[in-house]
C-alpha cells in the first residue's frame, strides 16, 4: 500500500501493553467505623456529655499518668474494661512506662499540659496548653489525638474555639465519683452506682488510693456481672452516639441521667 509520497508504508508493531484495557480503579477504602464517628463529631463543634441508650458505658480516668496508673491499668485489664485517659502533658515524660501501659489499656486524650482553669488564660495560652499536649501524646506514643477534656469541666468559647481549630471533640461526662473532691472509696461507689447507666460516662481520678479500691473491690465486678458493655470513648461515638438533640440540650440531654440501675450493692 503506497502512501502519499511513493514510499511503501511501513506497519509499526502494536506494543500489548497498549492494548491492554486499564485496570479497574480500586474503590476507595471506607473508614473505619470509630474514625468515621471521630470525624462527623469533630465536624459537629458539640460537647459530648454521654452516649446512646443501649447497653455503654465509658470508664475515664484523669490526671494521668502518675504513681498509681499501671495499678489502675492492672485493675482494668483484670476485668477487661477499655478505658479513656485524659492526659496531662507535663506528666508524660517523666511516667513514660506508665503511658505505655495507657497506652496498650485504652485509649488517650488531651487533658492540657498543666491543668489550669482555662477560661482565665489569653486566647494563645489556651491554645498551647491543647496543641503543646496533643503534639507530646502523639510524638511519644504514635496515636492519634481526638479527645479533649477541660480541667474541672470548665469551657467557655475561647476554650471551644481552640479544641475546634484543633480538631479535638470536647468529651465531658454524665456521672461524677466525686473522687477528686475527697470522697471515700464508699462514696465513690455510691456516687457511680447513682448514675451507671447505659450511655454514661464516667469520670475518675487514676491516682487515687480510694478509686484503686472502689474499682477493684466494688465496681468492676458488679459491671462484669450486668449487662453494661464497657468501652472507650470513641467506640460509644461509633456504636451508639448521643443524637444532635441530646448534643444540643448539653448535660440535660443524657438519657437516665442520675439514675442508678441496681448494680452495684456492695457500696
Amino acid at each position: 500500500q503506497a502512501s502519499g509520497g511513493g514510499a511503501t508504508a511501513r506497519r509499526t508493531p502494536v506494543r500489548a501493553a497498549a492494548t491492554r484495557a486499564l485496570p479497574p480503579a480500586r474503590p476507595r477504602r471506607a473508614a473505619h467505623p470509630t474514625t468515621a464517628a471521630l470525624r462527623r463529631f469533630e465536624r459537629l463543634h458539640l460537647p459530648v456529655y454521654c452516649g446512646g441508650p443501649r447497653r455503654y458505658v465509658a470508664f475515664t480516668f484523669d490526671d494521668g499518668p502518675g504513681v498509681y496508673t499501671r495499678l489502675a491499668v492492672r485493675v482494668l485489664h483484670r476485668f477487661h474494661v477499655p478505658a479513656t485517659f485524659f492526659l496531662v502533658g507535663r506528666n508524660l515524660r517523666p511516667w513514660r512506662g506508665a503511658l505505655r501501659a495507657e497506652t496498650r489499656a485504652g485509649e488517650l486524650g488531651d487533658h492540657t499540659w498543666t491543668h489550669p482553669y482555662l477560661p482565665a488564660l489569653a486566647r494563645r495560652a489556651i491554645a498551647a496548653q491543647l496543641a503543646d499536649t496533643k503534639r507530646a501524646i502523639a510524638r511519644l506514643t504514635g496515636r492519634r489525638v481526638a479527645l479533649f477534656r477541660p480541667p474541672y469541666g470548665a469551657r467557655d468559647g475561647a476554650v471551644d474555639a481552640a479544641a475546634r481549630r484543633l480538631g479535638l471533640i470536647e468529651v465531658l461526662w454524665n456521672v461524677d465519683s466525686a473522687d477528686s473532691l475527697g470522697a471515700s472509696y464508699a462514696q465513690i461507689v455510691r456516687n457511680v452506682r447513682a448514675g451507671l447507666h447505659p450511655g454514661a460516662i464516667v469520670l475518675m481520678h487514676e491516682n487515687r488510693g480510694q478509686t484503686i479500691r472502689a474499682l477493684r473491690y466494688y465496681i468492676l465486678p458488679a459491671l462484669h456481672r450486668s449487662h453494661l458493655q464497657p468501652v472507650t470513648v470513641a467506640r460509644m461515638l461509633a456504636l451508639d452516639p448521643p443524637s444532635l438533640a441530646q448534643l444540643s440540650a448539653g448535660a440535660n440531654g443524657c438519657r437516665g441521667s442520675g439514675r442508678g440501675v441496681g448494680l452495684l450493692r456492695n457500696g
